[in-house]
């Protein structure tokens, strides 16, 4: 009789493994159903073991990567936008290098219709110089918030322009060059009472900084120009402010402030020379500035590619490290399913050993 009933708690102690040997199999196989449906080898960086470490150090390295390459993106944006204001500024100065070598020596009413053409370029020059992107003027340096001219739309009414026209007003008097030194003087200056520009934007280029965007570790790359100065080239004659654009400006100002009564003033053609010589240097000038937008479009192009490949090779590390294997863990589900199917039975034939049985019929 004793005997029996130890053979039963014999059999009971091997039912208590049994059932805890089914909870080890039944969480193997939670496991691996949260594994198949996540992707992922655990929600832990416990759960990783080993490529722990791996995650942990480069995950972040991904992120960076990620940051400089939406940087780049911004800044490739910023700069086609510039360089499609740009080349509208080229074609502009074209223009009117074209029509100024026919000015001497026209009737009254082409003078007249020139003056008006060039006063609307300057309006156009000047709302090209406020061209946005992203709500950032690109033409404002470091000062994107605010627009490089603050009234463009008025800028063949403001100071700027009436001290240009007082100037060709008294050509008959100041003569060719006294005329063109006096316009080149407004144009150049700074002063509030003066100066189109923003107040940032007013004061020698020397003090102006572009914008900058970091594309690597410790690789910044400038963008952004300057309504008021060049930003990278240089402009070169005997009759330039150093700015194209104020350069172009002043053409477009001179020529809008002519008048029909001065087509037969002798000094009108050297007039009209030197306002063609400053449209070609500022051409010059520009032609080289768009040929720095362009090397750097194609340095950012390049970096982004590096900066691709980089993140596709960390990324590989990262999945290796946190990915599970579906095929193999959906394979290993499928042996895990059918141990706990056994092991539910072997439970159940356990719990038949019942102790009653030992027990002595009445």
């Amino acid at each position: 009789m004793t005997g029996a009933i130890l053979s039963s708690m014999g059999d009971y102690g091997t039912l208590s493994r049994l059932i805890a040997d089914s909870r080890t199999v039944h969480d193997r196989l939670d496991l691996l159903t949260a594994q198949i449906g996540s992707g992922k080898i655990g929600t832990t960086y416990a759960a990783l073991g080993g490529g722990a470490a791996t995650s942990l150090d480069l995950t972040p390295a991904i992120g960076q990567l990620a940051t400089w390459q939406k940087n780049i993106d911004a800044a490739a944006t910023r700069i086609e936008v510039a360089q499609t204001a740009l080349t509208r500024l080229q074609e502009i100065t074209k223009e009117f290098v074209a029509r100024t070598f026919s000015e001497n020596g026209l009737d009254a009413a082409t003078i007249d219709n020139v003056a008006v053409n060039a006063k609307d370029a300057l309006s156009e020059v000047a709302n090209l110089l406020d061209t946005q992107e992203g709500g950032l003027y690109v033409f404002a340096g470091q000062d994107t918030a605010n627009p490089p001219i603050p009234n463009p739309n008025a800028i063949g009414g403001s100071p700027f322009f009436t001290q240009i026209q007082a100037a060709v007003q008294q050509l008959a008097t100041l003569g060719a060059s006294g005329t063109a030194a006096s316009t080149l003087a407004t144009a150049a200056s700074n002063a509030p009472t003066t100066s189109p520009f923003s107040t940032y934007l007013s004061q020698p280029v020397a003090a102006l900084q572009a914008p900058v965007v970091q594309v690597g570790d410790g690789q910044m790359v400038v963008i952004g120009l300057f309504a008021s100065g060049n930003s990278t080239v240089a402009s070169t004659g005997g009759s330039t402010t150093g700015s194209y654009a104020r350069d172009l400006m002043r053409a477009l100002a001179t020529l809008g402030s002519l008048s029909s009564t001065q087509a037969n003033d002798p000094n009108l053609a050297g007039l009209i020379d030197d306002t063609r010589q400053s449209l070609n240097g500022a051409l010059t000038a520009m032609a080289g500035e768009a040929g720095v937008l362009g090397g750097r479009q194609a340095a950012l192009e390049t970096t982004k590619a590096q900066l691709a490949a980089t993140a596709i090779a960390l990324t590989t590390q990262v999945s290796n490290a946190e990915d599970v294997d579906v095929a193999d863990a959906m394979a290993k589900l499928s042996v895990v399913q059918t141990q706990l199917q056994a092991s539910y039975q072997l439970i159940a034939r356990a719990g038949d050993l019942s102790l009653v049985k030992f027990l002595p019929s009445p």
